[in-house]
């Protein structure tokens, strides 16, 4: 049996996380949320090159396809190497075959510009910065760059933990400029309470809001919901179904498995509510097709028949035997039709090496 539904959408992903797997232990065993920013992922992105993504876009991107999810909505950071980087992940996208949303994550916590060795950051606890960062205009000028070349995608800001008021304000007018929306990070720690009352003067109905989880307050926006990275980080439940928002599903860089990641929403959901039904978490899923319509035109033939939640929720390992995208076959019987899957795990494993070494 099979059945054939439109190409998912994973709404909130970081392709370079794709090289993190095995990486070192961190130097010291984090026990917070803040611990963990500071000693694995502020780390790794400091550690990225050009070439580091690019490899890692393309796995991510494989990996996408492989999961039948034929269009991701990326949100970027490497501080030591900022320009052109958007291109990259587009490009290494583009040859893979899945489509992408690109931004880069403007941020004030890297006071010095420079190279590797890493330069010294705050702790995720600290105060926000006062004023502008010389990266964080560099940030914002990679995405008015990439997005006045033609490049699809929005303003990226980290969080406005780790952004001044100049610089928050600064995005948000890029943004309104450009017609495009905002990708920020909101109030997935304690670090980020103060993000609804510094964020309620600019956010926009085109803003797409990740994580939300201790938000004080509704937002306009999207919120994208990431279960299985708020549970590895211990941020606690985000409970977006009592949001007014719409929701969509995010991965926040594990993979982009969407029915995984739609069956975790539902469980989790279930969790805080035992009358909550799978068909809440299906429709964060599909409102993926809001926000990335493409997708639509997209068809992806699954092991499965019905593909429909209450039968998805409970029936784990279903795969796609075909992908369609734009009308071009990208994966049929277990290949891609564009790529040797087997050369870009090889670079990334490569890559991930020298990453590893510079950590």
């Amino acid at each position: 049996m099979s059945a054939t539904t439109p190409g998912l959408v994973c709404a909130h992903h970081h392709l370079y996380s794709a090289l993190a797997r095995g990486m070192p232990a961190p130097p010291v065993q984090p026990r917070r949320f803040g611990e963990i920013l500071e000693q694995v992922w502020w780390r790794l992105d400091c550690a990225l090159d050009l070439e580091m993504i690019e490899w890692s876009a393309k796995l991510g991107a494989l990996e996408a396809l492989e999961r039948g999810t034929t269009c991701i909505i990326d949100h970027h950071e490497s501080p030591n190497a900022i320009e052109g980087s958007l291109d990259v992940i587009a490009a290494a996208c583009a040859e893979v075959g899945v489509r992408v949303s690109a931004c880069y994550g403007v941020t004030d916590r890297h006071a010095a510009t420079g190279t590797l060795p890493v330069t010294p950051q705050p702790a995720a606890g600290a105060p926000m910065p006062l004023a502008m960062t010389d990266r964080a205009r560099r940030g914002l000028a990679e995405n008015e760059r990439y997005l006045r070349s033609g490049g699809r995608g929005c303003v990226g800001v980290h969080a406005p933990f780790t952004c001044s008021d100049e610089t928050l304000a600064a995005a948000g007018d890029l943004a309104h400029r450009l017609g495009v929306g905002v990708h920020v990070h909101v109030s997935e720690g304690p670090q980020d309470a103060a993000a609804g009352a510094r964020l309620a003067p600019l956010a926009t109905d085109d803003w797409l809001l990740v994580h939300c989880v201790s938000l004080d307050r509704d937002l306009p926006g999207t919120i994208a919901h990431n279960p299985r990275s708020n549970m590895n980080n211990a941020v606690g439940y985000a409970g977006p179904a009592h949001r007014p928002n719409r929701v969509v599903l995010g991965t926040d860089g594990i993979g982009a498995d969407m029915l995984d990641e739609f069956r975790l929403a539902y469980a989790r959901h279930r969790e805080s509510d035992v009358t909550a039904a799978p068909d809440t978490a299906w429709s964060w899923l599909t409102n993926g097709w809001e926000l990335f319509p493409e997708a639509l035109d997209d068809r992806v033939t699954w092991s499965y028949d019905p593909m429909e939640p209450w039968h998805l929720a409970f029936s784990p390992g279903v795969s796609p035997t075909r992908v369609e995208i734009g009308g071009v076959v990208a994966w049929a019987e277990g290949v891609s039709t564009r790529v040797d899957a087997v050369e870009i795990r090889a670079k990334a494993a490569e890559q991930a090496t020298r990453l590893f070494a510079r950590l």
